[in-house]
């Protein structure tokens, strides 16, 4: 081993110690500068914490991402930067369980062949099938291996101006199809998408929507289709296993990543999130959950206090809609006055809330595709004004759906060590003349600035909220017309709304528009005196539809809509 001279040694340590001090001096100052960037304390301020009783003047300290501190005997840290909450409440950052937000728009026409799985998230799934990626199995639609988080962006004006409204987190679920695909829970703030993925994947999403030109079409194929590859993927796991015991022997099962990606939910090991608002699409969902052993949530919900006790007696949560029922026009002195169904319907979904909390189910709000996000809270408040208290109302945005997604160690309340999503506000949260004044995410205050629309936007029909408003319905099934009133609401390529005349007045459900404006939803119309579902399949044109009319048991139909007002 060469020998190092004494001097040198010197010489290394007297040039070595500037360095370290400089090093000492330069790190400290950059803690010190990120110390008070990651510090914050708002102060004076009323907080709801959720987990215990209101403080109604305390301080909230927020370092370095977290929820450090909050009470009434809190100080604020001297590195912190104060905010005066003087007449503010505190909240917990308010969670959106059900949303499309930071996933792309709809491609307007198909994906280039050959696409990946992700591909699908960014076309309808009711268009023409074809294969996905060259390890899917299954055309599109029917690819439960999709996952929103190979999807997200991480700006965009559905962000900003759910943030404004003080929503931190959201649910992102694919947007269409029969098995949907994996949703990932985000916060609403983040430079890259990495960042802002709280949870992925989450659940597992299913629509009865049957497919546009190919199997399943038919809501009675849809059920069948789902109850297939369920079926497969227990073959397909017991395949895997047997092998993996003793390979020797035996031939090498194929790796099938559509089958594999439902192992986790046929075993219980993640929760399927199935849409459905009318009483019948919740029991279909309850019997196909309590066939295959599922861990099921139903989103949308709006009749879910018809069955309010088998949700409760199998443990199903509700991420209950907030998009209610409404009339999307003024009333006109020609046109007919509302069924007196049409407008109890409206009542009782403002009900279904309240009636949840007293039949024990668990449940958490959504903002249900509202073509104006801003009339969230208005629609919460209509809720406490038919029973629901303010309490619960805010546990539905805040801890309910963190413990129904699995994070209500991280998200939901105000307590040491939890994210620091905040929502303040001056005034009450449902308050009409309540305003968010401060949004903090992941413990970094966010801009609050008012959205433009993207150029271009609603100049197609079914752009967003462009099939909204009032419809005349004309209905032929080879008896004559016969005249009804369509009402539909819509958000991207989601569509609700009901129906009202002499077929009968209800919902219409599975409803859809495609990027070729191609509409399709289902009614239950009542023909020669019995009830009867009826798929309807159209074009749009401007403030006209065309289409076709399938009755079971029937010959085809034709139908007519003109738009009387659009929204």
């Amino acid at each position: 081993m060469p020998k190092v001279r004494p001097r040198l040694i010197v010489a290394l340590c007297t040039l070595s110690l500037p360095l370290a001090l400089i090093c000492l001096c330069v790190n400290g100052e950059a803690n010190a500068q990120r110390s008070a960037i990651d510090t914050y304390a708002i102060t004076n301020a009323r907080i709801v914490t959720v987990s215990g009783p209101v403080v109604e003047r305390g301080t909230v300290v927020v370092r370095n991402g977290l929820i450090a501190a909050a009470g009434a005997n809190v100080s604020a840290p001297p590195d912190a930067r104060v905010i005066d909450g003087a007449g503010m409440t505190v909240y917990p950052g308010l969670i959106d369980s059900y949303t499309n937000l930071a996933l792309p728009e709809p491609a307007a026409g198909p994906s280039p062949a050959g696409g990946g799985p992700g591909a699908f998230l960014l076309q309808q799934a009711q268009a023409r099938p074809s294969p996905g990626g060259p390890n899917s199995t299954q055309p599109v639609g029917l690819q439960p291996e999709v996952m929103v988080e190979d999807s997200i962006r991480s700006t965009g004006n559905d962000i900003e101006s759910s943030r404004n409204i003080g929503i931190t987190t959201a649910l992102s679920a694919p947007r269409s199809g029969i098995w949907m695909g994996q949703s990932a829970l985000i916060n609403l703030s983040g430079q890259t998408p990495q960042q802002m993925i709280v949870r992925s994947p989450v659940a597992m999403h299913v629509s009865f929507t049957p497919l546009r030109g190919s199997y399943p079409g038919s809501l009675m194929g849809v059920f069948a289709q789902l109850r297939q590859m369920m079926l497969d993927a227990q073959r397909y796991r017991d395949s895997i296993q047997i092998y993996e015991r003793n390979p020797r022997g035996i031939r090498r099962p194929e790796t099938d990543r559509s089958l594999a990606a439902l192992v986790p939910v046929i075993e219980g090991r993640m929760p399927v999130i199935m849409l459905a608002n009318s009483e019948r699409e919740i029991s279909r969902a309850l019997d196909l959950a309590a066939e295959f052993k599922l861990r099921l949530i139903v989103a949308g919900g709006r009749e879910a206090d018809r069955v309010a006790d088998r949700l409760a007696k199998q443990n199903v949560p509700v991420l209950l809609s907030l998009n209610l029922p409404r009339r999307t026009t003024a009333a006109m002195p020609e046109a007919d006055p509302e069924p007196m169904r049409t407008l109890r319907d409206r009542v009782a979904a403002q009900q279904t809330a309240a009636k949840l909390v007293k039949a024990g189910v668990r449940f958490a709000f959504q903002s249900g595709s509202l073509a104006n996000i801003t009339d969230l809270m208005g629609n919460a408040n209509r809720t406490i004004e038919n029973g629901l208290t303010p309490a619960d109302a805010v546990r539905a945005f805040t801890i309910w759906p963190a413990e129904i997604f699995g994070v209500a160690n991280q998200l939901g309340s105000i307590e040491a060590g939890k994210i620091a999503n905040l929502t303040v506000t001056r005034g009450d949260l449902f308050d009409r003349n309540s305003r968010v004044t401060h949004v903090f995410i992941d413990g970094r205050p966010v801009d609050l600035r008012p959205t433009t629309p993207a150029p271009g936007a609603g100049e197609r029909p079914s752009g967003r909220g462009g099939l909204s408003g009032t419809w005349t319905l004309n209905v032929n099934l080879g008896q004559g017309d016969r005249g009804a009133t369509l009402t539909l609401q819509q958000e991207g390529d989601r569509v609700t709304g009901s129906i009202a005349g002499v077929l009968g007045s209800g919902e219409i459900s599975n409803a859809s528009v495609s990027a070729s404006d191609e509409v399709r939803f289902t009614a239950s119309l009542n023909i020669e005196g019995q009830t009867k579902e009826a798929t309807f399949t159209g074009t749009v044109s401007a403030n006209e539809i065309r289409g076709t009319v399938a009755v079971v048991g029937l010959a085809p139909g034709s139908f007519t809509a003109t738009r009387v007002r659009p929204n």
